[in-house]
């Protein structure tokens, strides 16, 4: 069984989550369930058994400072995302590989992600 995601209505909510450690594909979300959490994250996209999001800067300080600030994330959450970023762009990518596909967890980082780019 997958997690109950009904009570989640904005991104602020899922942004005050914390990630758990899941393992097993119990833990993996349904289609339903993913296309209602992506809902509440505008440009996030489900791609590669996953959810990715391209984020744009003025320049390449910028990038780097969001880049770090995604992997604070990483580290605070024990959940690590895949990061390609270049001179004023980065794209994000999350999956949980211990579930199969995507967990709550994503979903979860992806709105601290958006949280802390202003989205």
């Amino acid at each position: 069984m997958s997690e109950n995601i009904a009570h989640f209505r904005t991104t602020r909510q899922l942004a005050e989550q914390g990630c758990k450690r899941l393992s097993g594909q119990q833990h993996a979300l349904t289609d339903s369930q993913i296309a209602t959490l992506l809902a509440l994250l505008p440009g996030w996209q489900a791609r590669n058994r996953g959810i990715t999001k391209q984020f744009r800067f003025t320049d390449y300080a910028a990038t780097l400072t969001f880049v770090n600030a995604v992997a604070d994330i990483a580290v605070r959450e024990d959940h690590h995302p895949d990061i390609t970023f270049g001179y004023n762009s980065a794209s994000v990518h999350y999956a949980t590989h211990d579930v199969g596909g995507l967990s709550l967890n994503d979903f979860i980082c992806a709105a601290k992600v958006d949280a802390l780019a202003g989205h």
